[in-house]
């Protein structure tokens, strides 16, 4: 491993159009937004964009194609130091755009999106050999062609992959017995499991050898080589929530690069840099917060 991990981050890219509201609008209720933003956003994407902050090198593999709005997101993720791998060049093709809303005074998020959970876009011909240079692999399902390809190329090349499992899309079934890590939030279920921890059961007990869930607030549980342990959250005033699981899913696979943390630390240094995203208002300005020691701010 290179002194400088590097990531692949294989899913959707968005354009997120962010507006903070005091209140939810009523029906048939315009209201005017206190705040707004404008970023690239996905699970994958801003997970690449936190392990570029960590100060890792982060190459995008999603489809964007040749929309104008497709140039705002690459412009956005090369602002970050995020590489992009576009499957969909040449083609023309709708770029995702999210309408999110944050409630001021408590920091929840509401969002109206594409996705790319039916995408048949190809994977692209040199994903094998951009894989086999990793440290991490992260597939967040969408794009199941290229989730598929780049959970078969980790395992054949022994890297270890993570699943951004924030909640249940078919191609799962296919990605969970490839991978070494399925980071799961409380909401994400295995078809028959009513919960959780009965999720987190079926995962262990189909070979996943390392499982984590997430439960907002409250500690972070895992599974991993016959141990198990929790992991306390630190607590924060949260003002912003959007893309917090993201993050905290590229601070875990930055981590998880540098073989010295054992589980407990990994965690606990992912939920800080998760909680500070939260504490922070706007989708980029909390990376200006990150402690110098372990970044290159932007």
């Amino acid at each position: 491993m290179t002194s400088t991990s590097l990531g692949v981050f294989v899913g959707l890219a968005t354009l997120d159009v962010i507006h903070r509201i005091q209140a939810p609008p009523a029906v048939n209720e315009k209201i005017t937004s206190t705040d707004q933003f404008v970023a690239a956003g996905g699970p994958a994407a801003n997970a690449a964009v936190t392990f570029a902050a960590l100060g890792g090198r982060a190459i995008l593999v999603t489809a964007l194609g040749d929309d104008p709005v497709a140039g705002l997101v690459r412009a956005d993720l090369d602002r970050y130091g995020v590489e992009v791998i576009d499957a969909a060049a040449g083609t023309a093709r709708p770029v995702p755009v999210s309408a999110v809303s944050v409630v001021e005074s408590t920091g929840d998020r509401s969002v109206v999106s594409l996705d790319a959970v039916a995408s048949e876009v190809a994977p692209p011909t040199d994903l094998d050999a951009v894989i086999a240079e990793a440290d991490v692999v992260l597939i967040d399902g969408h794009h199941p062609r290229m989730a598929r390809a780049a959970a078969e190329s980790a395992a054949a090349h022994g890297i270890r992959a993570v699943v951004d499992a924030g909640r249940w899309k078919p191609i799962m079934a296919e990605l969970a017995p490839r991978v070494s890590d399925m980071v799961c939030s409380a909401d994400f279920r295995m078809p028959g499991t009513e919960d959780s921890d009965a999720t987190a059961a079926a995962l262990v007990a189909a070979g996943v050898p390392t499982v984590v869930t997430t439960h907002g607030g409250a500690p972070i549980r895992w599974w991993t080589g016959g141990s198990s342990g929790s992991v306390d959250v630190p607590a924060v005033t949260a003002v912003d929530t959007l893309g917090a699981g993201d993050v905290f899913h590229g601070a875990y696979s930055y981590f998880s690069t540098r073989t010295e943390r054992g589980m407990d630390e990994r965690l606990d240094r992912s939920a800080r840099v998760a909680a500070l995203r939260c504490s922070v208002v706007g989708p980029r300005s909390w990376m200006r917060e990150l402690p110098s020691d372990q970044t290159r701010k932007r």
